[in-house]
């Protein structure tokens, strides 16, 4: 049984855990607060876009692009994975790691090779600990701290590029989707080729007949490339909120169990201490008998 000394060290040990972790859960509310900030900023621009695309999409049946192109044998694919720089973000990481485990064998079970992007300090660490034998593109990590469009524009030009080169044939986002602050989705997404019939679907009943010099083609030849451009930029936007808000959560669970730890300690404290005084005052009793 626990001495009283070593419950009230242990008593002072989780007091001063709790306010490290309620501390954190202020932080981790101060930056979601941010990154929702930085979405509903952007999410404007990427909608409107999104929606002159399909408009135009649903306009123009006969419209192809080599972006689109779907390959009979897939031979390889870049996986682009996004996790946090840091932990103590309950199963944030682990969520994604996992979904990457699994994608990964699967191409890997069918013969694909497979190349990564790894952005994230989780990712990237745990791939070089137990991926040898994969291509992996890192160096990416500050973009989770500071997303930065010029530098997700990199990205996504250079995946583009080797796309249309056929260096590789499909390409995946796999991220945590901020769904509400106790809810990140983990998601696997298909980036390239593009689905056109998606987009399609995806546009409203009402679309706006624009007017457009020198043809549609030639315009959705540039929006295309700009749409994808602004799609890992707003991933990283996703995942900085997911990220803040799995935070948050993970620090308000610990706060709590902090708290009923205490509460446990403090009775076992209690009852320590009146056993003490009760030994004490028998002692006296018996002390004082014995003198008669």
């Amino acid at each position: 049984m626990a001495s009283l000394k070593e419950i009230k060290g242990r008593i002072k040990s989780v007091k001063s855990t709790q306010k490290i972790t309620s501390a954190m859960k202020m932080i981790s509310s101060a930056k979601l607060h941010k990154a929702q900030n930085m979405v509903e900023s952007f999410l404007p621009y990427e909608q409107q876009l999104t929606r002159i695309l399909n408009s135009y999409l649903s306009a123009e049946g006969g419209y192809t692009t080599p972006l689109a192109e779907q390959r009979e044998t897939i031979q390889r694919v870049a996986l682009v994975v996004v996790t946090s720089n840091s932990s103590l973000c309950g199963a944030f990481n682990s969520n994604i790691i996992s979904l990457f485990a699994k994608t990964h064998k699967q191409y890997i079970d069918n013969n694909v090779e497979v190349e990564i992007y790894a952005i994230g300090k989780k990712i990237d660490d745990n791939i070089r600990k137990n991926y040898t034998d994969v291509e992996l593109r890192n160096g990416f990590n500050e973009l989770i701290d500071r997303p930065e469009f010029a530098s997700s524009k990199m990205i996504v030009d250079k995946l583009i590029a080797d796309f249309l080169e056929k260096k590789i044939d499909k390409v995946h986002f796999l991220y945590n989707h901020f769904k509400t602050t106790a809810v990140q989705v983990p998601t696997n997404e298909i980036f390239l080729p593009v689905s056109l019939e998606s987009n399609k679907q995806a546009t409203h009943q009402h679309t706006i007949d624009y007017i457009v010099e020198p043809s549609r083609n030639e315009l959705l030849d540039v929006l295309l490339p700009k749409s994808l451009r602004t799609k890992l930029y707003s991933v990283l936007l996703d995942s900085a909120a997911a990220e803040q808000a799995a935070r948050m959560i993970a620090m308000q669970i610990a706060t709590d169990n902090a708290e009923d730890l205490l509460k446990d300690l403090s009775i076992q404290f209690n009852k320590q201490r009146q056993q003490a005084i009760t030994s004490e005052l028998l002692d006296i009793v018996g002390g004082s008998e014995a003198l008669k």
